[in-house]
């Protein structure tokens, strides 16, 4: 599970298991929330997965008072962002390697997120800035 900022398109909160259910959501969630600090209300949009619509995971974000945005059903189009960042990730990584273990394909993930994703790759949504840099610049014009 991601959470992406939809300014910077960083990852800003993520989580790993074997299996995707509200639990995991919620920690990529509070991820999420803990590294913004309290910055405020947001608006949660993710796809409808049932973990989403879970009360544990609307409990969560109710606490922050967040406003949870859902896709229309059937439109992929609704949650794109997320969408890429899942192709980004599948075609920059994952298709390209045959992990020994789980434990190898969790450290190349995060690795992926946190060292390359954020930090050095370049997005054309970005005018080819990496999200840290997209993130840096817009905190120095507000």
């Amino acid at each position: 599970a991601v959470f992406l900022d939809l300014f910077s398109r960083m990852v800003i909160g993520w989580a790993m298991a074997d299996r995707i259910d509200a639990e995991l959501v919620v920690s990529a969630y509070e991820m999420g929330r803990s590294r913004r600090g309290s910055e405020g209300p947001a608006i949660i949009h993710s796809d409808r997965g049932s973990q989403y619509a879970s009360e544990l995971f609307r409990t969560a974000i109710s606490k922050d008072d967040c406003e949870q945005s859902m896709s229309r059903k059937g439109n992929c189009w609704d949650n794109a962002v997320a969408e890429s960042f899942f192709g980004t990730i599948k075609s920059e990584l994952i298709y390209h390697h045959n992990f020994k273990t789980r434990k190898d394909a969790q450290l190349s993930i995060f690795e992926f997120i946190e060292i390359f994703y954020n930090k050095q790759r370049l997005h054309s949504s970005l005018n080819y800035l990496t999200p840290e840099e997209f993130e840096l610049k817009g905190k120095k014009a507000a």
